[in-house]
């Protein structure tokens, strides 16, 4: 994890700068093992945020908004009974250790004053916030207690001693040694092994290990990065995959990432809130998407067996004209059948040709083709609501195949809370039963995007968008895009009141249907299919699910999936 003791050196030194002799206002725990504290200094307030969990521990200052339980926990209650009105005198971090420790003087009800250490610990899954008194060096509380059954070397209980984590057996990067200097000078194996640096430098990261060994000069490229620090020219960036879903982020280039995409950012906080809340809000995508998604393909299942098994029975249905003609000839040829017979050979009259008609022989001939008649009359019936039924379901594939593909396009938790609403409105997923609980609608917001050109794009994240931007936000005139026979977004591209298509230069037809095509199921294809059309040729059906329209009057290009060059969506 990038969180290494060279994030944490520059997080203190912005800390400290930032927030040395301000005054804790407020203290706020939003989650168990979470730590936001609202402090005022002589350019403003800000909000310090502090993660003891183990996948995300942090501490960053922080823009972000966030919703506290309606009792405070008892951790809560203790800081602002020790250290709320108090001010910070000093932040620090403990040598080259994943510790940040914050200097706290405040008033007790007698009006002493007295001194208190809040104490961040980074440390993976060891990660903990430990307020100290410092007089004592006892520990008051901390928001995660170690008993001695969690760990028999080090506990953290209120009363006890406080102690920091056992030193490791490596040189802190702030003090490169001069005996392990000369080594990496004179073993150019050892510099370039990025093992052999993280095994023997306290404080770096794998990441900035391979950075290291990468450089040719692990030494002088460390020493380079702390100067950035120290200077104030550290460049934090996150870089990301291709789907934007943050990989690292640190305060230095990162040479195993050049050609990823990356964002950079004034503020190491900036860059570390922005890394950990769209990584967090990544997995709670996919956590959340996971149920929609195979609840979806379930249905998406069921449909497609259904619809196979009506194309069956349909096909079978429409086999029962021989059920007509045996009752037929069986009517003219009663007084050819002999009683108890299994089966008899007639001539027909419509052809000369013999036919052999199977009989039951429990039942006399009339009988046998009055039985034919009603399995002719049955098939017939069969055959208009089995048509109507196919009809039906291959509607309900064709929802649901877009509604999986906006499922699989989700990028944020808004999205998905539309999809579900979307789910549950159309009787796919059973509603929350929640007690007193009255759903706030979402509201939609299509994607915008601005070609180079300057036009405006806009382009819906999911059906219920989808109907909104063709059904109420495009006027008559506008243009409408849509993936041929591939479930995909509607797309609209908006023109003046007096253009008409014809206005619209080629180009544009194309960097729009090619948007388009990157909105839709078949993203990872070349030469995509993209109808176009006035939106007054598109139609949606009276009953039909969100999404669902009709349309005529359309034209095909086909185009490679990509998002034209300058265009900036959001």
């Amino acid at each position: 994890m990038a969180y290494d003791g060279i994030i944490t050196y520059g997080i203190t030194e912005e800390l400290k700068e930032r927030l040395t002799f301000g005054k804790i206002e407020k203290v706020y725990q939003p989650g168990s093992e979470e730590l936001v504290l609202q402090i005022h200094t002589r350019k403003g307030n800000v909000k310090l945020y502090a993660s003891a969990a183990s996948q995300a521990a942090r501490v960053c200052l922080t823009d972000g908004k966030f919703v506290n339980p309606a009792a405070p926990p008892n951790f809560c209650m203790l800081l602002r009974k020790h250290i709320q009105t108090g001010r910070i005198t000093d932040i620090h971090q403990r040598g080259s250790e994943r510790i940040i420790e914050m200097d706290i003087e405040a008033q007790t009800e007698l009006g002493f004053t007295v001194s208190k250490r809040l104490i961040f610990e980074i440390m993976g899954k060891h990660s903990n916030i430990v307020l100290v008194a410092l007089d004592t060096g006892k520990i008051i509380d901390s928001i995660k207690r170690i008993s001695i059954d969690v760990n028999r070397y080090r506990q953290l209980l209120p009363g006890l001693e406080y102690r920091y984590p056992p030193k490791q057996d490596k040189v802190p990067f702030k003090e490169i040694s001069t005996e392990l200097s000369e080594k990496l000078d004179s073993d150019p194996e050892a510099a370039a092994d990025p093992k052999y640096l993280l095994s023997h430098i306290q404080g770096i990261s794998p990441g900035i290990s391979r950075e290291l060994a990468r450089s040719g000069n692990p030494v002088e490229r460390l020493e380079e990065i702390l100067e950035s620090i120290e200077n104030g020219t550290a460049a934090p960036r996150v870089y990301l995959d291709e789907t934007g879903k943050p990989l690292e982020f640190h305060l230095t280039e990162l040479g195993e990432y050049v050609g990823a995409q990356e964002k950079t950012f004034d503020s190491i906080s900036e860059a570390t809130e922005y890394f950990y809340t769209h990584r967090e809000e990544s997995n709670a995508i996919r956590q959340r998407s996971n149920p929609l998604h195979r609840s979806v393909q379930a249905s998406l299942d069921k449909a497609r067996l259904k619809k196979q098994r009506l194309g069956e029975d349909l096909l079978q249905a429409e086999n029962s004209e021989k059920y007509r003609l045996y009752g037929e000839l069986l009517t003219a040829n009663l007084h050819r059948v002999e009683p108890g017979a299994h089966e008899v050979t007639v001539i027909s009259y419509y052809d000369n040709q013999p036919v052999t008609i199977p009989l039951d022989e429990k039942y006399a001939a009339s009988k046998n083709a009055q039985n034919y008649f009603k399995k002719y009359s049955k098939a017939k019936t069969a055959v208009h609501e089995k048509t109507h039924q196919l009809e039906e379901t291959s509607k309900d594939i064709l929802y649901l195949e877009s509604v999986l593909q906006s499922i699989e396009s989700a990028h944020t938790l808004e999205e998905l809370n539309q999809i579900r609403e979307e789910l549950e409105d159309t009787g796919y997923v059973r509603k929350r039963a929640q007690k007193g609980f009255r759903r706030k609608k979402s509201k939609p917001h299509p994607i915008e995007y601005t070609l180079p050109t300057g036009r405006k794009v806009f382009v819906g994240r999911n059906n219920k968008e989808n109907d909104y931007l063709t059904t109420k936000m495009a006027g008559k005139r506008d243009l409408w895009f849509h993936t041929k026979d591939i479930p995909g977004s509607h797309v609209i591209l908006p023109l003046e009141p007096n253009q008409s298509q014809e206005d619209i230069p080629e180009e544009i037809i194309y960097q729009v249907a090619s948007i388009a095509a990157y909105h839709s199921k078949g993203k990872e294809s070349q030469n995509v299919p993209v109808d176009f059309v006035p939106i007054r040729y598109v139609k949606k059906p009276s009953g039909a699910k969100p999404g669902m329209v009709i349309f005529t009057h359309n034209t095909t290009v086909y185009v490679d999936p990509k998002l034209p060059e300058g265009a900036d969506g959001k």
